[in-house]
C-alpha cells in the first residue's frame, strides 16, 4: 500500500495551493514582503533612522539662520521669507526619494543578496515598486520633522502651501524615482564602480532645477535644460504661490508629463540592464 492509503488525511488536503488559486494575492504580497523586509533592515539601525531626519534638519536650520541674516539686506527675500527654506525642503524630497531607493536596492548588491531574491518567485517590477514604498518611507522620515522643526524656529509653515504642496512632494519624489532607476540601471551594468551616482547625480542637476532662483536667470541654453526636466516646473510653481498667491497650473501639468515620460523610459533602462546582468551572471557577482 501507498504511504497516501496509509494516511489518515486525505491527499486532497496535503496538495499544495496552486498559484491560480489565488490569482491576485502572489504580487501583493510578494511586494509586501519585500517592504516588510526593508523596514526591518531599516527599524533594526537607529543610526540609519538617525541620518535620515540629520540632513534636511542640518539644513533646515543653516538655510533658515542664512535666510534671517539676509531678510536685513535683500528686498526680494524680505518680500518672501519662506522661499529658500521651502526650496531647502521641496529639493530634499527628490534627493531623499532618490537617494532613498537607489540605498535599498545598493544593499542588496553589497549583501550579495540579489542572487537569493530572483531564486524566489519575486518579479523585477514587483522588486521595483517595493523600493519605491520604501523610497517614500525613508523621505517622510526625513522631511517631516524638519519641516515641523521649521514652524517654532523660523514661524515659516511650508503646509500653508496648501493643496499644492502635496503635488510638489508626489512630483520630485516621482523625479527621484526615475534618477534611481537610471542610476540602478547603470550600476547593474558597470558594477559598484558606479555607485557614487547614486550620491552625485542628482547634484549635476541642482543648477539647472532653478530651486533658489528664477528660470529666466539661467542663460537660454540653460533654460531649456531646465525646462526639459520636472524640478525646474515644481520650484517654479512654487515660487508663484509663494510671491503671487496662484497656482501655475501649466507648470504643474508640465512637471507630470516629463515625470511619466522619464518613468517609462526610466523603467525601461532598468529592466533592459536587469536582463543584461541576469543573461551574464553579474547578479551573482556582484557586491562587497
Amino acid at each position: 500500500m501507498t504511504d497516501d492509503a496509509l494516511s489518515p488525511e486525505p491527499a486532497r488536503a496535503r496538495r499544495r495551493p496552486t498559484a491560480g488559486m489565488l490569482p491576485h494575492s502572489g504580487p501583493v504580497r510578494r511586494i509586501g514582503a519585500m517592504v516588510l523586509r526593508y523596514w526591518y533592515l531599516l527599524r533594526g539601525s537607529w543610526p540609519r533612522i538617525l541620518e535620515l531626519a540629520y540632513w534636511p534638519t542640518v539644513q533646515m536650520i543653516l538655510w533658515g539662520l542664512i535666510t534671517t541674516h539676509l531678510l536685513t539686506n535683500s528686498t526680494w527675500i524680505a518680500q518672501a521669507f519662506g522661499v529658500l527654506i521651502a526650496g531647502v525642503l521641496l529639493w530634499d524630497v527628490l534627493f531623499r526619494g532618490q537617494l532613498g531607493m537607489s540605498l535599498s536596492f545598493l544593499e542588496e548588491l553589497w549583501s550579495r543578496n540579489l542572487g537569493h531574491l530572483f531564486v524566489s518567485p519575486l518579479r523585477p517590477h514587483e522588486w521595483v515598486l517595493s523600493l519605491m514604498v520604501m523610497s517614500l518611507i525613508r523621505t517622510l522620515i526625513g522631511i517631516v520633522p524638519a519641516a515641523l522643526l521649521a514652524i517654532p524656529l523660523y514661524a515659516f509653515n511650508v503646509f500653508d502651501l496648501g493643496p499644492a504642496l502635496y503635488g510638489f512632494f508626489a512630483l520630485l519624489l516621482a523625479t527621484g524615482w526615475w534618477m534611481a532607476l537610471f542610476i540602478t540601471g547603470l550600476i547593474l551594468r558597470f558594477g559598484l564602480g558606479a555607485e557614487s551616482l547614486a550620491w552625485l547625480f542628482v547634484f549635476l542637476i541642482a543648477p539647472i532645477s532653478a530651486i533658489y532662483y528664477p528660470v529666466d536667470v539661467l542663460p537660454v541654453w540653460g533654460q531649456w535644460l531646465a525646462y526639459a526636466l520636472p524640478p525646474a516646473h515644481v520650484f517654479e510653481g512654487m515660487r508663484a504661490i509663494l510671491f503671487d498667491d496662484t497656482i501655475r497650473w501649466d507648470h504643474l501639468g508640465w512637471a507630470l508629463g516629463l515625470n511619466l515620460l522619464y518613468l517609462v523610459l526610466g523603467g525601461v533602462f532598468f529592466l533592459q540592464q536587469f536582463r543584461h546582468a541576469r543573461v551574464h551572471g553579474s547578479l551573482l557577482q556582484q557586491g562587497e
